[in-house]
């Protein structure tokens, strides 16, 4: 299995972690029902995935007004998934650790972003960025905890 990475020398890197107090199962099917992101993430339109959660497998899902097509890159059930894609000039590459300890999980998210785009407004796509992830951590957290 090729074990995939965010684009170290993007323009646009951004790394968050936070600790959810719930059971792995619970955060990772959450997080992986990706037809149902649109009820717990408010920044998410809608998300429809392509067959069966594997790699290979594509999704269609729209945030912030841009229409994406991801791809998912590598699966490792419970522990880590990735994805990328291109959304409106962005090459993106996004990769999810999931660690459960003494009944809490630790999510890692990374992810890259290059293309003209974000060459012309590194600063500004990055706080964006940025925002985004905390905004999906925080939420996660909060939907995974009242379960």
């Amino acid at each position: 299995m090729t074990v995939h990475t965010i684009d170290e020398n993007a323009p646009v890197i951004a790394r968050l972690t936070t600790t959810i107090h719930a059971p792995l199962a619970v955060v990772w099917s959450l997080h992986t029902d990706i037809d149902s992101w649109a009820t717990w993430l408010p920044d998410v339109d809608r998300a429809r995935l392509d067959g069966p959660l594997a790699p290979g497998a594509s999704f269609h899902w729209q945030t912030h007004g841009l229409d994406i097509a991801s791809t998912v890159l590598e699966l490792v059930p419970g522990r880590r998934i990735v994805w990328g894609g291109p959304a409106n000039g962005i090459d993106g590459v996004h990769v999810w650790t999931f660690a459960e300890t003494d009944g809490a999980v630790t999510v890692h998210t990374e992810e890259s972003w290059s293309g003209a785009p974000v060459e012309a407004q590194p600063a500004e796509l990055e706080a964006a960025l940025r925002a985004s992830l905390e905004s999906w951590l925080d939420r996660l957290k909060a939907e995974a905890e009242r379960c």
